[in-house]
C-alpha cells in the first residue's frame, strides 16, 4: 500500500514522543563502569534526520555521551568497506547469538567464528581486521574518520570514560584471548582490545547518531554532507545485522514492538534506521535490566507508533513537504 507522510507529521510525532517519554520513570545508570554511573540521569534527547537532510532535535541533543556498543555499527561498516561484506561474513559472521553482548559461552558454542560484529567478540575481531595491520595509530584514525563521515561531524574521545573502561574490561580481555585461541582475531590481541575500548569511549550526540542512522537509511550517502560514505550494497547488510542483534537477546522483542532496526549501548544511546526514510536516535542514561535506555526505547517506540511505521508493514511510504 502506498501512502504519504508529511515532514510536519514527522516533526509532530517526534515532539509528542519526546514529551511523553520525558515523563517515563525507571531504570538506573550502568554501575559497572564508574564514569557512566555518575552521568546526570535526567538528561534526555531525541533526534530525527530524514534522508533529505532535514533534522529535528528535542532536549539534550548536543550532550556528548559515551557511544559504547553503538560504535560496533560504524566499525562493522568500515570492516565491510575494507574487506567486503562477504569477507566480514567469512571471518566474523552474521548470526545473532541469542545470548548477552559479552557472552563467553557464545564463543565456545560457535568456535568457527565470532557470530556477528555487533556483539563484543565480533566487534573486537572487527577492530583487528581494520587496515593497516599492526599500526594502532593509523587504525584509530581510520575508525574515527569513518564515524565522522557517517555522522557528518567528528566524535571526541572521553578520556575519563576510556580510563574507566580500560580499568574494568576484564571480561573483554578474556574474550580477546579466547578469540586468539580459536584463530579468530586478526592482529595483535592487546591492540585490538584497546581499539575496541577506545571506540566505545568516544563521545557522541543523539543528533550525530541520527545523521549516522540516516546515512545508513540513505544507502551510504550522508544526507547532510552529501558524501557517499560507503557502497550502497553495504546498507542492506548492516541494517540486517542491526535488526537481528541490535538489542542482543531482546532483539526479537524490540523489532516486534517497535518496527525499526536499532542498536543500543549502555551509555544510554539508541540509534534506529528506517531504510529509505530516516535515522532516529535517543539518549537517556538510566537503563533497564538488559542494559537498554528506558526513555530512549520508549521515545522511539512512541514515534514509530504515532506514524504507524514498521519495516514489515508492507507500506510504500513517501515523505512529502
Amino acid at each position: 500500500m502506498e501512502r504519504k507522510i508529511t515532514v510536519s507529521d514527522i516533526r509532530q510525532a517526534a515532539q509528542e514522543a519526546y514529551n511523553e517519554a520525558k515523563e517515563v520513570k525507571g531504570g538506573s545508570n550502568a554501575n559497572y563502569i564508574p564514569y557512566l554511573a555518575n552521568i546526570d540521569p535526567t538528561l534526555f534527547g531525541l533526534s530525527v534526520t530524514l534522508t533529505d537532510g532535514t533534522t529535528f532535535n528535542f532536549g539534550d541533543t548536543d550532550y556528548k555521551f559515551g557511544i559504547e556498543s553503538v560504535s560496533k555499527v560504524p566499525t562493522a561498516i568500515l570492516a565491510m568497506k575494507q574487506h567486503t561484506p562477504e569477507g566480514v561474513l567469512k571471518r566474523i559472521g552474521a548470526d545473532a547469538t541469542g545470548l548477552p553482548f559479552n557472552s563467553i559461552f557464545a564463543i565456545l558454542l560457535e568456535n568457527d567464528h565470532p557470530s556477528t560484529p555487533l556483539v563484543n567478540a565480533g566487534a573486537i575481531a572487527a577492530c583487528s581486521m581494520i587496515a593497516p595491520q599492526g599500526a594502532s595509530d593509523d587504525k584509530w584514525i581510520a575508525i574515527v574518520d569513518n564515524i565522522r563521515d557517517l555522522c557528518g561531524s567528528a566524535p571526541e574521545l572521553i578520556d575519563e570514560l576510556y580510563e574507566s573502561e580500560t580499568a574494568t574490561n576484564f571480561n573483554n580481555r578474556a574474550i580477546s584471548w579466547l578469540l586468539k585461541n580459536y584463530g579468530r582475531i586478526y592482529d595483535d590481541v592487546d591492540m585490538s582490545l584497546d581499539l575496541y575500548t577506545r571506540q566505545c569511549s568516544l563521545g557522541i550526540t543523539s543528533s550525530q547518531l541520527a545523521v549516522m542512522g540516516a546515512t545508513i537509511a540513505n544507502k551510504g550517502l550522508n544526507p547532510v554532507t552529501v558524501k557517499q560514505v560507503f557502497d550502497p550494497e553495504i546498507s542492506a547488510k548492516i541494517t540486517t545485522m542491526i535488526a537481528s542483534v541490535g538489542f542482543y537477546q531482546h532483539s526479537g522483542d524490540w523489532l516486534y514492538t517497535s518496527g525499526i532496526p536499532a542498536k543500543t549501548g549502555v551509555g544510554g544511546g539508541v540509534m534506529g534506521v528506517m531504510p529509505g526514510l530516516f535515522g532516529i536516535a535517543a539518549f537517556s542514561p538510566p537503563l533497564d535490566d538488559a542494559g537498554n535506555s528506558v526513555k530512549a526505547q520508549t521515545a522511539i517506540k512512541l514515534f514509530m507508533r504515532k506514524l504507524d511505521l514498521g519495516i514489515f508493514n508492507g507500506d510504500n511510504v513517501d515523505i512529502v513537504s
